[in-house]
């Protein structure tokens, strides 16, 4: 791993489960996580991902593309345009600066709205 590698796309479909089932496994039972008319009543045209799941998601996308051996030190994020279900957030990354066994890896993830999440993740590769 070295500074200005990429990582690959990872392309997840964002669907009503997707959505529904990160927001009860985090506890966050706020109406615009699963009831999509009271989501719209309040301004969104659907219910929307909360960033428990997007955070969750971003960490996958980085273990998944390390291995076994990744431990997550740090994780930065931001959230920008919402994740809506029929949308497809693409996760994509690039190493920005390597230090013995940890490395900082921008991330972005993007949907049909512009970028749903933007942030650095720190992980270690363990020997």
């Amino acid at each position: 791993m070295k500074p200005g590698d990429e990582l690959p796309p990872l392309r997840i479909p964002i669907t009503r489960t997707l959505i529904v089932a990160g927001a009860v496994a985090s506890r966050d039972y706020q109406d615009v996580h699963h009831d999509a008319e009271l989501a719209r009543e309040k301004g969104s045209p659907d219910i929307f991902m909360n960033i428990l799941t997007t955070n969750g998601l971003v960490g996958r996308y980085i273990t998944d593309h390390f291995g076994t051996r990744a431990v997550l030190r740090r994780v930065a994020i931001r959230l920008g345009a919402p994740n809506h279900p029929g949308d497809t957030m693409v996760l994509t990354g690039t190493i920005t600066e390597v230090d013995g066994d940890t490395a900082s890896v921008r991330v972005v993830g993007a949907n049909g709205l512009g970028n749903h999440v933007t942030g650095t993740v720190t992980v270690e590769v363990t020997r």
